[in-house]
């Protein structure tokens, strides 16, 4: 068994609000934060400075044109001009920042230090130019959850104003020791309407499981409705903006994202395992390019498969990413290519609580050595785990001294590690 320590951050949100007093303050301190932070970043954008640099080159000025400021909120300015103007270099590689120079729309007060601000009685009370302000907040069960199970509290705070209400964001960070067998695998492949998963127990396969998340068929849902809204009518109409607000396409999307994570998270808890899942970083933008078709390239915009990960990435597990190029295009038994898809449909009857739903899966299958018909999908979840098992990525997936079986289930992200059926046995001699 293999050992990593991995530590993980969460951001809990508040809602606060303060006095008359406090608020007034607060405002004050947002207008010199805004000032400064525009004149810093556009300094660090054009010579790539560091928190160092901005130090020596605006600390003494600010001071003195700022003398009632607190010393550490110019500190918290630097830490967020720094961020946000490695973020406009970033987007100015790729080709997507909409402005020469970054501009300041919101902006967020940073206190760096904890010696600035304390919780404690169910009163945030942060230190400004005026002494110390109270911020009450309502009752919160993520922030008692955090509080109460061993995470500790950031030494970083910040808050946004937004007329009356004033945003409180805590990070908490937690520890975790991860074991895991290094010949214990899920490999992940995702897909447009489903996530597939391999299980390899000592680089052998042994289980495969198929998550039915339809996000594509969700996305198309919403694009519909977002065209029926629209249709004939101005965006800037009320009724249409309050039509578009009440969409939930985000919160429903993201939804299924972490009940997703959450099912992998325990696959791999039960069996020690590593996570293997394909880089999706590389190529997203050159496919959406090449593609002629709207709504297609919508489609390939609004994938999550990037939130995918960066949710695995967020849990204590242990993840991988590798290469996905033809994965789904080599048989994982013989390492031949495979020529030809033949797409196929099965329904199937899952028995609900109330009634009998009918599911429609789509697959596309090919006809491999030794009589078998996989999925696509599920070649391409074999393959990845292959690529990590073996460095040159050859390997078998099943052992060839003995009858070995294993069973595709078919499961729903809403029911957890409870499968709605099984949807075919693969065999080998």
């Amino acid at each position: 068994m293999n050992k990593q320590s991995k530590t993980l951050k969460r951001t809990v949100i508040l809602e606060a609000w303060t006095n008359r007093f406090g608020s007034r303050a607060l405002k004050e301190v947002e207008e010199a934060y805004r000032s400064m932070l525009q004149e810093m970043m556009d300094y660090a954008v054009e010579h790539k400075a560091s928190q160092l640099t901005l130090h020596k080159m605006f600390y003494r000025k600010f001071r003195e044109k700022y003398p009632w400021l607190p010393t550490r909120i110019i500190k918290g300015c630097y830490r967020d001009a720094v961020r946000r103007a490695k973020s406009f270099r970033e987007l100015e590689k790729k080709g997507i920042a909409k402005t020469d120079k970054p501009v300041v729309r919101k902006v967020t007060i940073t206190f760096s230090d904890s010696q600035d601000w304390r919780l404690r009685n169910g009163v945030i009370e942060v230190r400004i130019h005026r002494g110390w302000v109270k911020l009450h907040y309502r009752e919160h069960k993520q922030l008692h959850r955090y509080l109460y199970n061993g995470w500790r509290l950031a030494s970083e705070l910040k808050l946004k104003l937004d007329g009356r209400k004033i945003f409180v964001y805590l990070t908490f960070k937690k520890d975790f020791e991860i074991t895991y067998n290094p010949r214990n695998v899920v490999s992940v492949d995702v897909n447009e309407n489903n996530v597939t998963l391999a299980l390899f127990k000592d680089g052998k396969l042994n289980e495969v499981y198929r998550i039915e998340t339809n996000l594509g068929r969700i996305v198309i849902g919403y694009a519909e409705r977002r065209k029926r809204i629209t249709r004939g009518k101005s965006t800037k109409t009320r009724s249409v903006r309050k039509a578009l607000r009440e969409l939930r396409e985000k919160e429903r999307k993201q939804d299924v994202i972490y009940k997703t994570a959450k099912i992998i998270e325990e696959i791999a808890g039960i069996n020690n395992a590593i996570v293997i899942i394909g880089n999706v970083h590389r190529g997203k933008r050159k496919l959406a390019n090449n593609v002629r078709k709207n709504t297609l390239r919508h489609r390939i915009h609004q994938w999550s498969v990037a939130r995918l990960v960066e949710v695995l990435n967020n849990k204590p597990l242990h993840v991988v990413e590798v290469s996905e190029a033809y994965s789904s295009s080599i048989n994982p038994f013989s390492r031949e290519r495979i020529r030809k898809y033949t797409p196929s449909m099965i329904r199937l009857v899952v028995r609900g609580r109330k009634r009998i739903k009918v599911i429609k899966v789509q697959l596309r299958l090919a006809r491999l050595c030794n009589g078998l018909a996989l999925d696509r999908d599920i070649i391409g979840a074999i393959n990845i785990g292959l690529k990590y098992l073996s460095s040159d990525g050859r390997g078998m997936a099943f052992p060839s001294t003995e009858p070995h079986e294993v069973r595709v289930k078919l499961m729903n992200p809403y029911r957890g590690l409870t499968p709605l059926t099984e949807l075919k046995v693969l065999k080998t001699n």
